[in-house]
């Protein structure tokens, strides 16, 4: 497998030099008594706390910091995975009065909101997932995120000793919903068809470990309960995934991830899991928060990349991690030693692999 390093201190520079603040004045602040007033207010909205543990873990944490620290007032708060709760919440926010929205997208709801806030001149941030009505996008280079779990299962495979032309490989794509998940597919489409891969089976997508896991078995049946690997789209589904291969006894399976989340982070120590692919949360929500800060001021953001539809989209570089890089996440802060080094799985003590792996 590939070793990655941590983003550096100098890839945190990387990310600050895309948002060179211009001079010119944003008319998204409002006007008059009111404007002045809202122009101080960041409103954010997070999708919920099921599809992954960061949204609350981390997203909150560090954009309510980083608000905070550059003077502004943060009013962060979540959907919990209820499209009219998402409307709700914003509605809220607006009527209280808002000098830029950061959204997360859940199922859509974030258009309606983008439309509403756009229409009282307020300018509209989508935070790690796109939508429709955006004036700036900031997430990780999702596209990547899709080539490195692609490269994942690659690497799974020729460990294994299996041939990528004749693998059986399903495919366990994210929710559709999520204009993220079409990105995540692209791109380990793009590294694992090249390499000779055909899917043997793609259930729907979706971003839930339980309905991961239905969905795999039902495929796993269909295939005769013999596979070779498994692109998952994020840790939760992967979690979901190996629970099955593991009620049937299949081991040596490509299975990859994303998120670097505990349970993701305990597969890939065991050997069940063969990489995530890390998103330092912090680099994300420090980029969210200088776009933010600088329509907050009046001034105009500049990014690097553009989606298709031409929203500047501020990319930044994501993480392969295995299991002699989880000490990295430790380091960051995104996961404790504590967490991850406790009981066992299958049989296996977490605690001797953290020690065989460095993870302390």
């Amino acid at each position: 497998m590939k070793k990655s390093s941590l983003v550096s201190a100098a890839a945190l520079a990387g990310v600050s030099a895309l948002l060179l603040a211009g001079c010119s004045s944003n008319d998204g602040g409002g006007t008059g008594d009111e404007g002045a007033e809202a122009s101080t207010r960041a409103c954010v909205i997070l999708p919920d706390a099921e599809s992954s543990p960061r949204w609350e873990n981390f997203d909150r944490k560090y954009l309510q910091e980083g608000l905070e620290a550059a003077g502004f007032e943060a009013d962060i708060q979540n959907a919990g995975g209820d499209v009219n709760k998402f409307s709700t919440i914003a509605d809220q926010q607006l009527t209280q009065g808002c000098g830029v929205m950061l959204l997360v997208d859940y199922q859509g709801a974030a258009e309606g909101v983008a439309t509403k806030a756009k229409a009282e001149g307020i300018p509209v941030i989508a935070y790690d997932r796109p939508f429709a009505g955006a004036d700036y996008y900031v997430s990780f280079d999702n596209v990547e995120v899709g080539r490195l779990q692609g490269q994942t299962v690659l690497d799974g495979l020729e460990a294994a000793g299996k041939d990528p032309a004749t693998a059986i490989v399903v495919y366990m794509g994210g929710d559709p919903t999520d204009g993220n998940a079409k990105m995540f597919h692209d791109g380990a489409v793009e590294v694992m068809e090249g390499a000779g891969i055909t899917a043997a089976a793609e259930p729907p997508g979706v971003w839930d470990g339980e309905k991961s896991a239905t969905n795999f078995e039902q495929a796993l049946t269909g295939l005769g309960g013999t596979v070779d690997g498994v692109w998952a789209a994020n840790d939760t589904n992967a979690d979901g995934v190996i629970g099955v291969l593991q009620r049937n006894g299949l081991t040596g399976v490509a299975v990859s991830g994303q998120d670097a989340n505990v349970a993701g982070l305990q597969n890939i120590l065991t050997g069940w899991q063969t990489a995530t692919v890390y998103k330092p949360v912090k680099l994300e929500a420090e980029a969210a928060v200088e776009v933010a800060v600088a329509l907050l001021s009046g001034e105009t953001p500049s990014a690097d990349q553009e989606l298709e539809d031409g929203t500047p989209y501020v990319a930044v570089t994501p993480v392969l991690v295995g299991p002699n890089e989880v000490q990295q996440v430790v380091d960051a802060g995104d996961a404790s030693a504590d967490e991850i080094c406790t009981g066992e799985i299958e049989g296996v003590s977490l605690a001797d692999k953290c020690a065989e792996f460095g993870v302390q």
